[in-house]
């Protein structure tokens, strides 16, 4: 992935092509900096609340999942907690920044796909994502998923600072 920063003059056909752009630029940043550090930093956390840059990286292709497939679409996903154990994020030993970046890029192109199918004011089917709440819009999705990848990269921003990565856009 190589995406650039989704500048607001930069002419988009529809809104869903902003989003999208947005999204795409986050993943980017994502695997970026993540990649930027050796592998003990990778699996390393300098915070007190624990958690790692591969642990991150899991956890919000797992996000992408819940919220688009297994929530808004209302696909069977067989562990859409999967990227927790014991109510932290969690990443076994025998997986590595590779296979994680693989399953970010197959997540990619799967949330692409159902965003493509259809429109921002769709509203998703119900299921156990939404805990007995009406479903959200996929443009209400988009949004939630758009603050969840700029706050945690953020996060990891700092993150790679500390450790000697790249930081920044």
């Amino acid at each position: 992935m190589s995406a650039p920063f989704p500048e607001p003059t930069e002419p988009a056909s529809t809104r869903t092509e902003v989003l999208v752009r947005y999204l795409d630029y986050f993943r980017d940043q994502l695997a970026s900096k993540v990649g930027s550090l050796s592998v003990d930093d990778q699996r390393t956390s300098r915070l007190p609340s624990g958690w790692t840059p591969v642990q991150l990286l899991k956890h919000l292709t797992h996000v992408e999942q819940r919220w688009l497939e297994w929530g808004f679409e209302g696909a069977a996903v067989a562990d859409p907690w999967a990227d927790n154990r014991d109510g932290r994020w969690f990443v076994d030993d025998d997986e590595s920044l590779d296979d994680l970046l693989v399953a970010l890029d197959d997540q990619t192109r799967r949330s692409n796909t159902v965003i493509r199918a259809h429109s921002l004011d769709d509203v998703g089917r119900p299921g156990p994502r939404w805990s007995g709440q009406p479903p959200a819009t996929l443009e209400r999705v988009l949004l939630h998923l758009l603050q969840e990848y700029a706050r945690h990269v953020g996060h990891l921003d700092i993150v790679a600072e500390l450790a000697g990565g790249i930081t920044g856009e």
